[in-house]
């Protein structure tokens, strides 16, 4: 028996490979398939099935294609309805491996067509469970995104999730393994582990959800509360996951490798992303551009901050990075990528082109300005991280929510950004920057550094101002 989780960290994302005497079931595949292709061969085993956990909403999957190049048929569990050939899986069916055997346990509630698939060993013994977002390390699967799709609402979603797993997860053994889809950094759940595997009866004594004696309405009003609205792309994402989509390899043949001129051109019909790091951004960048850097959380940014997934968009990216760049917006929808500048940044600078810049100061800087009475500074990390920690008297504006509350930023006045490190404070000089506003600083290192100064911060403890030091 062979089990692989195959971790992309960008999307939080754990997709899984298993194989048994020749025959390997594939679990919630990326959308470029070829490294599950490549495993089989490599051991000279057949992929004889592709099992869906739901209609994913983060990640375009790539069950359509991977079928297509391996005639594996797609399973998906009771309730499914997507426009393509694929098996409809009846609550607790069960599929060979060798001499493995998979379950589909339909565990509904974060969706109605939610499957865990149980795993039992060539002895009957229950193994692992490959948990989708039905069970997470930490957390459980939120239950307001399938709502519009299912004519529920969200605690009605919830009541379902918490019968399913106390009827079909918590009544299996402790030492059984829990492989979820997700970690840490997916907006999926709200508290999920950076552990991406553990066992269920650790899940049993520490995660909230599982509560031996909680009731129905005591897990919804938890499982509920303060859940941020989700990203704009995913029903887009769960479209193309019910309805099929184009091959990325095909996306990749068509971007094209433009010259500064042919790139400036095709910037008159497009958005221009440049994914280099915040630093070279600063320094120099096509007027128009925005950043998201392909070292952070890339992916999920660019789902929550260009708003229409059909954008056409051309790339600045590092040198020899640029199908990774396309290869990682095609992951969560975004095909509509035209091209990249050939060369990079230093070919446009080369062609004596037009370039603007961001400043940045450092967390010193920033003490020395706001000591002499500069107040203009705004913490754009999430609800969470603010309430958490925060200098005094520092608003906060969320870069998730940017796009609806560009007003609210002041035009006129130097106003200094900062988040936890300085990619989402660059993330969102550059977007304000895009729409006229020139006078946008970002604060190097952000609030990690920001601590290591003499501000004063205001705490989940403190009422008032006090510091941390």
């Amino acid at each position: 028996m062979k089990i692989e989780q195959i971790y992309t960290g960008c999307l939080a994302q754990g997709a899984y490979y298993i194989e048994s005497e020749g025959e390997v079931a594939i679990i919630d595949p990326l959308r470029e398939v070829q490294q599950y292709i490549d495993k089989a061969q490599a051991s000279n085993a057949i992929i004889k099935y592709i099992f869906e956990t739901h209609f994913h909403a983060d990640f375009v999957s790539g069950h359509v294609t991977l079928s297509q190049k391996t005639g594996a048929p797609i399973i998906y569990g009771p309730t499914a309805e997507p426009t393509f050939k694929a098996h409809i899986a009846t609550d607790g069916e069960v599929f060979k491996i060798g001499k493995l055997t998979i379950i589909a346990l339909h565990t509904p509630g974060h969706t109605m067509e939610s499957t865990t698939y149980l795993l039992r060993d060539e002895n009957g013994k229950d193994h692992a469970i490959f948990s989708g977002d039905t069970l997470f390390l930490g957390d459980v699967g939120r239950p307001d995104l399938a709502q519009k799709a299912a004519s529920m609402t969200q605690e009605q979603l919830a009541a379902t999730l918490f019968h399913s797993l106390r009827t079909k997860i918590m009544p299996l053994a402790d030492d059984v393994i829990v492989y979820p889809a997700h970690g840490a950094g997916s907006a999926c759940g709200k508290n999920l582990s950076k552990e991406t595997v553990g066992t269920l009866g650790e899940q049993k004594r520490t995660n909230y959800a599982l509560r031996v004696d909680m009731t129905e309405a005591e897990f919804v009003t938890e499982v509920t509360d303060g859940l941020l609205p989700p990203p704009i792309y995913f029903p887009e994402n769960v479209r193309l996951n019910k309805n099929g989509y184009e091959a990325i390899d095909t996306i990749i043949e068509k971007n094209k490798a433009f010259t500064p001129a042919e790139f400036k051109q095709a910037a008159d019909d497009a958005l221009i992303l440049d994914v280099r790091d915040a630093d070279s951004f600063g320094k120099a960048h096509i007027p128009g551009a925005i950043f998201i850097g392909i070292d952070g959380g890339f992916a999920p940014w660019v789902g929550s901050l260009i708003t229409d997934i059909n954008q056409p968009i051309v790339l600045v990216t590092p040198e020899g990075r640029e199908q990774e760049t396309i290869t990682r917006l095609a992951r969560v929808g975004y095909d509509n990528t035209l091209g990249y500048l050939a060369g990079g940044m230093q070919t446009w600078i080369d062609a004596g082109l037009e370039t603007a810049s961001i400043g940045r100061i450092t967390a010193n800087e920033l003490e020395t300005l706001m000591n002499n009475g500069e107040e203009l500074v705004i913490d754009v990390r999430k609800p969470g991280e603010y309430s958490s920690a925060h200098i005094a008297n520092v608003p906060n504006l969320p870069l998730d929510f940017i796009n609806d509350h560009v007003s609210d930023f002041p035009s006129q006045k130097t106003t200094y950004l900062h988040c936890a490190g300085g990619y989402r404070s660059m993330i969102a000089a550059s977007i304000l920057k895009a729409r006229g506003f020139h006078n946008m600083i970002d604060v190097i290192g952000g609030f990690g550094k920001i601590k290591e100064t003499n501000l004063p911060i205001v705490t989940q403890e403190c009422e008032s101002s006090c510091s941390t030091k």
